[in-house]
């Protein structure tokens, strides 16, 4: 997918308001990168791309009209603060390192993103029970689930953004945890999978 696609694949899946704050938090990811290394720099080139679209790619399978979000390990906003722009909310962004979790707030105070907040903590420290749980590229499955399980329900839609998937792993998975998954190849890379599990985790 090139950034041309990307961003119109974006803009014909939010629309021209949110595609406008989209650009904004883009520019405002790109400014404090030079801050602090919110994306690696190799990616910038192909930030819509291999960030935003990535990260929204997520939303139509969240399958849910309404319901709170949680996203874990949140970083430089991928994906919590792009779903959140794209109307995922009420949306947590759990994000502990004390520097991004600011970078983080001010992104929410300056888009405006009246129900979108942070927390500046570890996920088993935070009081939030979600209809959809995110992590990108954050710890190993079992210790997610491990980790978020008392914010979720037995409703719970878990969407991870992985490398490849080992099948003996996701079947290691359904022995030891109350969950139902499938997997979805990545829109952006084609060697890459979305684990989708359904279930409370534990």
């Amino acid at each position: 997918m090139t950034e041309e696609e990307a961003r119109d694949w974006a803009l014909d899946l939010v629309g021209a308001q949110r595609f406008a704050m989209l650009e904004r938090f883009v520019d405002l990811v790109l400014a404090e990168t030079a801050q602090q290394n919110l994306i690696s720099p190799a990616t910038i080139p192909a930030i819509w791309s291999r960030h935003v679209v990535d990260s929204l790619q997520l939303l139509p399978l969240a399958n849910r009209s309404s319901g709170a979000w949680l996203d874990i390990g949140t970083g430089g906003g991928f994906p919590g603060m792009v779903l959140a722009i794209a109307g995922a909310t009420p949306m947590l962004m759990v994000e502990p390192r004390r520097k991004r979790a600011t970078f983080l707030s001010e992104c929410v105070a300056t888009l405006g993103l009246a129900d979108a907040r942070v927390a500046a903590a570890k996920v088993e420290q935070v009081d939030w029970t979600a209809a959809v749980i995110t992590a990108r590229a954050v710890a190993s499955v079992e210790k997610l689930l491990l980790a978020a399980a008392h914010c979720a329900t037995e409703e719970t839609r878990w969407l991870l953004p992985r490398g490849l998937v080992d099948p003996a792993d996701l079947a290691s998975l359904a022995a030891q945890h109350r969950v139902v998954f499938h997997v979805e190849h990545s829109l952006t890379q084609p060697d890459s999978a979305i684990l989708i599990l359904d279930g409370r985790g534990r």
